[in-house]
């Protein structure tokens, strides 16, 4: 799958750009806001998407990842095409859409309607899903958290002290034993 692509780009059109990579042109179709930001004969980088049906293959592209992971999560909901999805992805980014739905911000929520109120109720039920999910692992993080807290204080650190560690260790290790292992790089080293 072509995932990212780098070049220059030799024709901007309405809706997409003919992008040089290597001596081979594609075919990148893109949103207003996007092409706005792009000019012919500069270089850019592009995240994309290659939508495949029947005997069509399209290449969608985006600026950011941000734009990608939200185009992804909007194809994904029944009855929403890339075309459709291209352009509601153009709002934001997941989180900054998520936020606005949250926030009820009325300029985020008439763009999502301006699809039609179908399209737009079912793009916020499933931003909705995401919320519940979001709050799940947000919920599930305090357990987690404590078993390390238990964790380190069995070896012999005061409660102060794991907290402190325990703030140090990044985000994204979930695992119960690698979050004490880095805790105690902190404590230890």
């Amino acid at each position: 799958m072509i995932s990212f692509l780098q070049g220059k780009v030799i024709l901007k059109r309405d809706k997409f750009i003919i992008l040089e990579v290597r001596g081979v042109g594609y075919k990148v179709f893109l949103s207003k806001q996007s092409l706005s930001k792009i000019s012919e004969k500069t270089n850019v980088k592009i995240f994309t998407y290659l939508y495949r049906r029947e005997n069509v293959l399209d290449l969608y592209g985006f600026l950011n990842y941000g734009e990608l992971e939200f185009f992804e999560i909007l194809v994904n909901i029944s009855g929403i095409g890339p075309k459709a999805g291209l352009e509601i992805s153009s709002i934001g980014t997941l989180e900054q859409v998520k936020k606005g739905i949250k926030n009820k911000d009325k300029k985020i929520i008439d763009q999502i309607l301006n699809i039609g109120k179908k399209k737009s109720q079912k793009i916020i039920l499933e931003i909705s899903g995401k919320f519940r999910e979001d709050f799940l692992k947000e919920k599930n993080k305090p357990l987690l958290d404590d078993k390390v807290l238990q964790g380190l204080m069995r070896l012999g650190f005061s409660r102060s002290q794991a907290r402190q560690a325990l703030d140090k260790v990044p985000e994204d290790i979930k695992d119960t034993e690698q979050r004490i292992k880095q805790a105690l790089k902190f404590l230890t080293g």
